[in-house]
C-alpha cells in the first residue's frame, strides 16, 4: 500500500512527540531538590516513635514530622500543662544513635550529654518558629507539645548543618522524657538546665537522616540527582528533545518538496 505525505507528517509528529517524552524525566530531576529521612526510634524506654523527612534544595530544608507515644504532660511539680519537646538536628558527631552502653554513670537515663558523642552537639534548633540556631535549643515555648504531634517547616541550614545533613551525619533528636517511666535519677537535676528535671532534657527518640532514593530515578550510570549537579541530565534531555524536533523537521521538508515535484 502506497504511504501518503499526511501519513508520514503524521509518523514524524509522532517521533518528536517520543523525543520529548524522553527528555521530560530529565527536566524532571533538574530542580536539585534532595530528600533526607530519618526513622525516629526510642531512646530511654519513652516509648515513643516517629518519622522525619528533610528535602533540601540549596541551604533551604523543609522538615516534615510526625512522632506519638512521648510524654504528654508535664508533672506537677512544673506546673502541669502540654509537655514541651525541644528537638534538634545534632551534628559533628559520629551520625549515630547512642546505645544504653553510653550510659555512663549508670543511672539508668541516657542524659543528653552522654548521648553527645555519638550525634554530636547541636546544629539546628527545630523551632515552631523564630530562631532556629542552636542557641534556641532549650527553648520550651516554640517546642512542639504533648504526646502526639505533626511538625512543618521551612528553614536556612547554617554551613555546618548542611554539610553534616548532606554527608549523612546530621541526625534528629527529640527531647523529653516522663518521669514516671524512668528510675529515680530522672527527677535529678538536668545535665543540661539544673532548674529542670533530667528526664525534661534527655533524649526520647532518635534517627539519622539517610538520603532517600528519588522517584523516577535515571536507570543506572547516569547521573544522580541527590547532591550533584543536573546539568549534565539537562543537557542530555534538551539534546534528546532538539535531535528529535530536528528529524521531523527535515522529513517534513522532505516531504513538501517531494510532494511539490510529484504535483
Amino acid at each position: 500500500m502506497r504511504t501518503t505525505t499526511k501519513q508520514l507528517l503524521a509518523s514524524a509528529a509522532v517521533a518528536a512527540s517520543g523525543a520529548l517524552m524522553v527528555a521530560a524525566p530529565a527536566s524532571a530531576q533538574s530542580s536539585g531538590a534532595s530528600t533526607y529521612r530519618a526513622e525516629l526510634q526510642a531512646l530511654n524506654g519513652s516509648g515513643g516513635s516517629g518519622t522525619a523527612t528533610l528535602t533540601l534544595n540549596g541551604d533551604q530544608a523543609t522538615i516534615t514530622e510526625t512522632v506519638s507515644g512521648l510524654a504528654s504532660t508535664l508533672p506537677a511539680s512544673l506546673k502541669g500543662g502540654p509537655y514541651p519537646h525541644v528537638q534538634h538536628i545534632h551534628i559533628d558527631g559520629q551520625g549515630v544513635c547512642p546505645t544504653t552502653a553510653a550510659d555512663a554513670n549508670n543511672d539508668g537515663v541516657l542524659s543528653t550529654t552522654e548521648g553527645g558523642p555519638s550525634y554530636g552537639p547541636i546544629g539546628t534548633s527545630l523551632t515552631t518558629s523564630g530562631d532556629t540556631s542552636a542557641a534556641a535549643g532549650l527553648s520550651l515555648n516554640v517546642a512542639p507539645t504533648g504526646s502526639t504531634f505533626s511538625y512543618s517547616r521551612t528553614i536556612t541550614l547554617d554551613a555546618k548543618s548542611l554539610a553534616a545533613v548532606t554527608s549523612g551525619k546530621g541526625v534528629v533528636v527529640v527531647h523529653g522524657l516522663d518521669p514516671a517511666k524512668l528510675p529515680k535519677a530522672g527527677l535529678s537535676p538536668s545535665d543540661l538546665v539544673p532548674a529542670l528535671p533530667l528526664a525534661a532534657t534527655s533524649p526520647a527518640l532518635c534517627g539519622t537522616l539517610v538520603a532517600s532514593t528519588q522517584m523516577g530515578q535515571m536507570p543506572s550510570g547516569a547521573p544522580q540527582t541527590g547532591g550533584g549537579s543536573t546539568s549534565g541530565t539537562r543537557e542530555v534531555g534538551t539534546f534528546v528533545a532538539g535531535g528529535g524536533l530536528v528529524a521531523a523537521a527535515a522529513i517534513a521538508l522532505g516531504l513538501r518538496k517531494r510532494a511539490a515535484r510529484t504535483a
